[in-house]
């Protein structure tokens, strides 16, 4: 795949629960097996959590059992330790920074390379989120478009509160403009039939 998408596990891909009775468990984000589907012609997965290896292993290995997605997995013992923050350094991956995208939710992780990151929102368990629909939408704009430098696509997101919802906003506008010039197009063929068949043979008798 041409791009990188280094994403965050805990409440980006999975939510954390704990009960009494069963202690803690990870509850799969809605349409998450679809999500991974998705980008993965496009994209070189690569988790990178701030969980322990201990316990990140168990989760990625019930997401993705075959390991058809998830290229490279990598867990808190990789991440910098700076502040009382852990921060996830991209330049350990050894991938060319202009062609890789970090998904958190934690704008601290990506202390280091921070035009490189697309903040979502926190998850906390709603059954009726569709944020994975949206964000798979994004990073699919983003591939398919080809730029060589994801960078400044990420900053302009960036500069809004919720940099999915202005995706989701501009990419309706787009979808109803071409929608309007389908049938602004439409119209004029019908125009021009019209007009044809008025002036054509039908004019002629015996």
């Amino acid at each position: 795949p041409p791009y990188t998408l280094v994403i965050e596990i805990n409440d980006v891909l999975v939510h954390p629960d704990w009960r009494f009775r069963s202690g803690w468990r990870f509850k799969k984000r809605p349409a998450l097996e679809l999500f991974l589907q998705q980008l993965s012609p496009f994209y070189e997965v690569v988790t990178f959590t701030n969980e322990s290896a201990m316990t990140g292993m168990p989760i990625l290995a019930q997401l993705d059992p075959q390991g058809q997605y998830i290229h490279y997995r990598l867990f808190r013992e990789a991440t910098r330790y700076r502040n009382g923050k852990h921060i996830k350094d991209l330049s350990c991956l050894n991938r060319d920074l202009s062609r890789v995208i970090l998904v958190d939710w934690n704008p601290d992780a990506a202390t280091l390379q921070p035009r490189n990151s697309f903040i979502v929102n926190r998850w906390t368990g709603n059954d009726s989120d569709r944020e994975l629909i949206d964000l798979a939408a994004f990073l699919r704009m983003v591939a398919m478009s080809g730029v060589d430098d994801v960078r400044p696509v990420l900053e302009h997101y960036g500069q809004f509160e919720d940099p999915l919802k202005k995706f989701k906003e501009k990419h309706e506008q787009l979808m109803e403009a071409q929608e309007k010039r389908r049938e602004e197009q439409e119209q004029l063929a019908a125009k021009r039939k019209a007009k044809y068949t008025s002036f054509g043979f039908g004019g002629f008798g015996r």
